[in-house]
């Protein structure tokens, strides 16, 4: 009986570190749900009070909006993919929180005179959603 119990505990105790972790603030992670889980919101570009988002604010700044005295922007990951901030050698220069590129234009779209049905290749992918952190553990940079 007792080898059993300990047995229980033990695995109890390891399928602690199986469980989500707290986020840090200002995570971004991908989310399949159609809900922003408590403490998170959709990365929308939604504009948010600096009064009840103190740390949120002190990380992200008026990089993606806002106006720095009530209010700053969520980033806008809608319909785009996160890429690292670059400059370099053969690099177009991106900036954190920059906005570039666009989604290709189909030339089926009814304005052409032609009769055939032309094709827009993209890269195969799948609709989730962005999600970022709200309240969580404030990141140290040590």
């Amino acid at each position: 009986m007792k080898k059993t119990i300990l047995i229980t505990v033990f695995f109890l105790f390891i399928s602690l570190g199986t469980y989500a972790q707290e986020g840090f603030i200002g995570e971004v992670r991908l989310f399949a749900g159609n809900f922003a889980p408590r403490g998170w919101a959709f990365c929308d570009g939604q504009l948010l009070a600096i009064s009840t988002n103190t740390a949120l604010f002190s990380i992200l700044g008026t990089t993606y909006g806002g106006d720095g005295r009530t209010t700053f922007g969520l980033p806008d990951l809608r319909g785009r993919t996160a890429v690292g901030p670059r400059r370099g050698p053969g690099l177009d220069e991106v900036r954190l929180g920059q906005k570039f590129g666009g989604m290709p234009v189909s030339s089926n779209s009814g304005e052409s005179s032609h009769t055939s049905a032309s094709r827009t290749r993209t890269t195969p992918g799948i609709g989730l959603n962005y999600i970022i952190c709200l309240s969580g553990v404030f990141p140290s940079r040590s």
